[in-house]
């Protein structure tokens, strides 16, 4: 695998999402190397830092323009996509219309939970971008916390 550092300005294509581990969310980026629409590029991207990630899941919206460091990884197989580990990020410009279409982003105490007009799941992370897990419906997700905050021992 080849590996470089590098920084590249791009919009957020879509919500970004939770990773497997906590404090790591997953988004994808566009980049325009030019203004011709032909030339845009989809980037994978990843990120492990805390502060980051909770920016990402929290604050973040698609079509938002950000300016992104990392390090880009290339595999040796050249079927499979590039991925930017990022390290920093920077806000660079709100999207016009800000909002989540149908989805809908709720606070419960230190907890954070996405209703989605599309499906009864509900994915519940922590303020701080920790992955907790899937609510089968909206009914569930006081069950999950609860499960939550024994297992990791009361606090979020």
């Amino acid at each position: 695998m080849d590996t470089k550092h590098c920084t590249v300005d791009g919009y957020l294509d879509t919500v970004p999402t939770p990773g497997g581990a906590p404090y790591i969310a997953r988004f994808q980026l566009v980049v325009s190397p030019t203004d011709d629409v032909v030339d845009d590029v989809i980037w994978s991207c990843t990120t492990s830092e805390p502060g980051i990630a909770h920016a990402l899941l929290t604050e973040i919206q698609p079509g938002d323009l950000l300016h992104v460091s990392g390090v880009l990884t290339q595999p040796d197989n050249p079927t499979e996509p590039a991925r930017l580990t990022v390290d920093a990020l920077e806000l660079l410009a709100t999207a016009p219309a800000r909002a989540l279409r149908e989805m809908v982003l709720d606070r419960y105490g230190d907890y954070v939970v996405v209703f989605d007009a599309d499906t009864d799941t509900v994915p519940v992370f922590t303020a701080l971008g920790q992955w907790v897990g899937v609510a089968g419906s909206a009914d569930t997700i006081g069950t999950l916390i609860e499960i939550h905050e024994r297992v990791n021992g009361g606090d979020a």
